[in-house]
C-alpha cells in the first residue's frame, strides 16, 4: 500500500469517544512536551514538502486514545511527572530487544541501597545466564514515598538468538520480562545477491483451474508454483491469504481481514482432504453436487462471487469435518491444535460466536463478555463443537500450505511461496475482540493528504497500542508472524513504514485531522528479523509513499529488501535508470495498486476513472500528462535499444503491446535489485484493474475480477503450460537474468 492507495474508502464520521479541550485552553508547549514523551508527532512534512502542524484537539484526542489525558494544564503536568516516574515504578522494563553481539544493559529498579541479581533463562530452558551489574551510580528517586535506586546490569554478548526471560531480584520481590535477541542483519538474502531471482506476483482468489470451486485456492497455488518453477522462478508471491468472516457475506478485500495469524478457508481444496475418500455414498453424491454448482462459477470472466462458493465450501466442509479420522489424522489435528495455543481457541471461539451474531451486536463492546471472563468461558463451553470446526479448518488451511510450499520447492524455486501482510485489521474484526488490549479501538489507521487524495485516508483498521504491545511481550505480534512464516520462503510486509509510525486518526475526526504516533521500530524490525530468520525467510517492506529518508537505510541495514515499482523510480524528471535502482529491493514493472501493464500502457485506467468521476480535471488533461510520462519511459527504452516509437522488437507473432510490455521487463532486467517481479497478469495480457482506488464494491467490483486475458476471457491455470505469452515473457527474463 502506498500513501497514495485509496484501497479503504473513508468511514463517515461519528461522534469522538473522548471530548476535546477547545483550543487554547492548554499550554502548547507543555502539550508539545507531553506528545514529545508519548511518541505522538505534533507536525509532519506534507506531500508538498511543508511542515503542517497538527491541530492540538487532535493531538489531546490520540493521547486520551494512549490512556493520557491531556484536557488541561494541571493533566498534563501530571501526565509529564508520571512519564519521568513510569520507569521508576517498574523492577524491570515490560519488554528488552536487543541485537545480538550489541552491547546491551538493562535497568533494575530498587529500594535505594538494596542488592539486586538479574539472571537470564534462555529460550527453551536451555541454560541459565548471569548479567553483570556496572559501577554505575545514578540519582534516586522518590516513588509513591520509597527512595528508589537503579541497578545497571550488562547482558553477555554472546546471547543466542531468540525468546529469553528475564528474572530479577532484590530482598524477596522479583520480577521477569521477555528478553528478545534478533539478529543484527537478517542474512537469508544474501544468496541472491550472488544469483538473482525473479517470480510471480498474483491475487490467488483470481486464479482458477478448472478444478476449482469457482475461486483460486491453495492446490492452484500449488499448480502455479509448479508451471513457474519449471520455467525458472523462486518465487510466488501472493495477496494476503488472512481469513475473513467465518460465514458469507465476506470482505472482498484481502487488505481488510478478520486476523492476520490465521488463513481464509475460503482457499481449502476440498478434494485435497484426505477424509473425502471416506464419505459415505449420499454424502459424497451431495459434495459433488456442491461442487459441480460452484464449478460452474469459474466460466463467468466477469466477477468473482465469494459468498456463494464459501457457502458451498463450508457445507461441504463440515461433510468432512464430521468424518471419522484415522488415528495418525488426529494426532496431527491434536498437535496443530497444541502448538497454535490459546490464540487459536479465541480465533476459533470468535468464529463460532460471529456465525450467530452480527458486528454491531453488544456482546463484542461488553467488556463483561470479552475474553477471560465467565461469559466467554461459558461461551467456548456451549459452543464447543463450533469451535472444533473452525480449529480444523486451520488444520487443514496449514496442511495445503505445507503441500503448496513443498510443491514449489520441488519444482527448483529457492523462495517458493511469499505471503503478504496486510497493515491491519477490520474494527470489526477477530482481532479486534481477542487482541483488544494490545489495540486502539477507538483509533482508526491511515495516510494524511497527499497529491492522489487531499482529504487524507481512513482504512478503518485499529493500530497497535505501542506501550500495551511492549507490555504483552510482542507475544501477538510474534505470533502472527510465526504462522504466517511457518510454510513460506518470504513475506511482504504492506506500507512497513508502519512499524515506525502510523498515522492516527481519532474517532470523529476526518482523515487528514490525525497525527503520526512513533512505534519501536528497533523491537519491531528486530522481531521481525529473527522470526524470518527462524522461517529461512526473506523480508520484502513495501516502502513505497511518505517516509523519512533514513528508513530506507535502517532497513537496509537490518537485512530487509525495499520496493521498486518502475513508473514511480524517478530520477528529477526522468524515469531512473535501472543501474540506479537499490540491489537490496525487490523490483516490478507495477503493483496490485496500479492496472495491469497492458491497460496502464493503453489508459484505460485514466478512462475508467473518468466514467467513475473521479477525475478532479479533464479527462483530455490527464490522459495528456499519462501520455506524456509513457513517452518519457519509451524514451528510456528507445536509448537502451528495447524500443523504437513506443514498441519493442519481438517476434512477428507479438503484438506492439506484448513487445512494449516484455521490453519494461527485459529493462528491469538491467537494475541490479536482487528479485525481480514479474506480475501474472501482464504475463497474460489482462487489461482490468484489481481495485480501483476511491470507490466501493458498488461502484468497481475491487478485489473480485478473475483472471482474464487480452479480450477479458477467462484464463485458466491449466492453459498457462501452453499460453504463448505466458511462456515468452517468462523465458525473457530468465534469459535475462541467467543468460539462458
Amino acid at each position: 500500500m502506498t500513501a497514495s492507495d485509496q484501497q479503504y474508502a473513508a468511514r463517515p464520521a461519528t461522534p469522538a469517544g473522548t471530548p476535546a479541550a477547545a483550543a487554547g485552553t492548554v499550554d502548547p508547549d507543555l502539550l508539545q512536551q507531553l506528545a514529545d514523551a508519548h511518541g505522538v508527532g505534533t507536525s509532519f512534512q506534507g506531500w508538498d514538502g511543508l511542515p503542517h502542524s497538527v491541530a492540538e484537539p487532535t493531538l489531546i484526542k490520540v493521547l486520551a486514545a494512549l490512556g493520557v489525558q491531556a484536557h488541561t494544564n494541571q493533566q498534563i503536568e501530571a501526565a509529564l511527572a508520571e512519564v519521568e516516574l513510569a520507569p521508576w515504578r517498574r523492577m524491570l522494563p515490560p519488554a528488552v530487544v536487543i541485537k545480538q553481539g550489541e552491547p546491551a544493559q538493562v535497568p533494575v529498579h530498587v529500594r535505594d541501597g538494596a542488592t539486586a541479581g538479574l539472571k537470564i533463562t534462555l529460550e527453551g530452558g536451555t541454560g541459565i545466564r548471569d548479567a553483570v551489574q556496572e559501577d554505575l551510580w545514578i540519582q534516586p528517586r522518590e516513588v509513591d514515598g520509597v527512595s528508589t535506586g537503579r541497578a545497571t546490569f550488562s547482558l553477555p554478548g554472546d546471547l543466542p538468538l531468540g525468546w529469553h526471560t528475564l528474572h530479577a531480584e532484590s530482598e524477596g520481590a522479583t520480577a521477569t520480562a521477555v528478553l528478545v535477541v534478533t539478529p543484527a542483519r537478517l542474512a537469508t538474502a544474501q544468496p541472491l545477491e550472488e544469483r538473482r531471482g525473479w517470480g510471480l506476483a498474483t491475487q490467488l482468489y483470481s486464479v482458477r483451474s478448472k478444478r476449482s470451486w469457482g475461486i483460486g485456492d491453495f492446490a492452484d497455488l500449488a499448480d502455479l508454483a509448479a508451471i513457474s518453477g519449471a520455467r525458472g522462478a523462486d518465487y510466488v508471491l501472493v495477496n494476503p491469504l488472512h481469513a475473513a468472516e467465518p460465514i458469507p457475506p465476506i470482505q472482498p478485500s484481502p487488505y481488510s481481514p478478520s486476523t492476520r495469524r490465521f488463513f481464509n478457508p475460503l482457499y481449502i481444496r476440498v478434494e485435497a482432504i484426505p477424509e473425502l475418500a471416506y464419505l459415505r455414498p449420499r454424502k459424497r453424491a451431495a459434495l459433488e453436487k456442491l461442487h459441480e454448482e460452484a464449478a460452474a462459477l469459474n466460466k463467468d470472466g466477469d466477477r468473482l462471487d465469494r459468498d456463494t462458493v464459501y457457502a458451498a465450501k463450508l457445507q461441504a466442509l463440515e461433510m468432512l469435518y464430521h468424518t471419522r479420522r484415522s488415528p495418525s489424522r488426529q494426532a496431527a489435528f491434536d498437535e496443530f491444535c497444541r502448538i497454535s495455543g490459546s490464540g487459536l481457541d479465541d480465533f476459533a471461539l470468535w468464529s463460532a460466536i460471529r456465525e450467530d451474531l452480527p458486528p454491531g451486536d453488544p456482546l463484542w463492546a461488553d467488556p463483561s463478555c470479552a475474553i477471560g471472563t465467565p461469559e466467554a468461558e461459558a461461551l467456548r463451553e456451549k459452543l464447543a463443537d463450533r469451535i472444533g470446526f473452525h480449529r480444523w479448518l486451520q488444520w487443514i488451511c496449514d496442511e495445503q500450505l505445507e503441500n503448496a510450499q513443498q510443491a514449489a520447492l520441488r519444482s527448483g524455486m529457492r523462495l517458493g511461496v511469499v505471503h503478504d501482510l496486510a497493515v491491519g485489521v477490520d474494527h470489526n474484526s477477530a482481532d479486534a475482540w481477542t487482541l483488544g488490549g494490545v489495540l486502539t479501538p477507538n483509533t482508526s489507521v491511515g495516510a494524511p493528504p497527499d497529491m492522489y487524495n487531499q482529504q487524507g485516508q481512513d482504512w478503518g483498521q485499529p493500530p497497535w497500542h505501542p506501550a500495551r504491545l511492549a507490555e504483552a511481550g510482542y507475544q501477538p505480534f510474534r505470533n502472527m508472524l510465526a504462522n504466517v512464516l511457518r510454510h513460506a520462503g518470504g513475506i511482504r510486509v504492506d506500507h512497513i513504514l508502519g512499524l515506525f509510525r502510523l498515522w492516527w486518526i481519532p474517532r470523529g475526526n476526518a482523515p487528514g485531522d490525525g497525527a503520526y504516533v512513533r512505534y519501536d521500530h528497533e523491537a519491531l524490525i528486530g522481531i521481525l528479523a529473527l522470526e524470518a530468520h527462524r522461517a529461512g525467510a526473506v523480508v520484502i517492506g513495501e516502502d513505497l509513499g511518505t517516509f523519512e529518508p533514513w528508513v530506507r537505510d535502517y532497513l537496509a541495514a537490518r537485512g530487509i529488501l525495499g520496493t521498486s515499482i518502475l513508473w514511480f523510480e524517478y530520477d528529477a524528471d526522468a524515469p531512473l535508470a535501472p543501474e540506479k535502482y537499490r540491489t537490496q529491493a525487490l523490483a516490478s514493472v507495477n503493483t496490485h495498486d496500479l492496472p495491469p501493464t497492458a491497460g496502464y500502457l493503453a489508459g484505460d485506467h485514466v478512462g475508467l476513472r473518468s466514467r467513475l468521476g473521479l477525475l478532479e480535471r479533464s479527462e483530455e488533461e490527464e490522459r495528456a500528462e499519462h501520455n506524456a510520462s509513457l513517452e518519457k519511459m519509451f524514451a528510456l527504452l528507445r536509448d537502451r535499444g528495447y524500443a523504437s516509437g513506443g514498441t519493442a522488437p519481438g517476434t512477428d507473432r507479438q503484438s506492439a503491446e506484448e513487445r512494449t510490455i516484455e521490453a519494461l521487463h527485459l529493462l528491469l532486467a538491467e537494475a541490479p535489485s536482487v528479485l525481480l517481479g514479474v506480475a501474472l497478469v501482464d504475463a497474460v495480457g489482462e487489461r482490468r484493474v484489481q481495485n480501483q482506488p476511491g470507490t466501493t464494491g458498488a461502484v468497481y467490483p475491487n478485489w473480485q475480477v478473475p483472471l482474464g486475458g487480452p479480450d477479458g476471457r477467462p484464463v485458466y491455470l491449466d492453459d498457462l503450460p501452453g499460453n504463448r505469452r505466458f511462456n515468452a515473457l517468462l523465458a525473457s527474463v530468465e534469459g535475462a537474468l541467467h543468460g539462458s
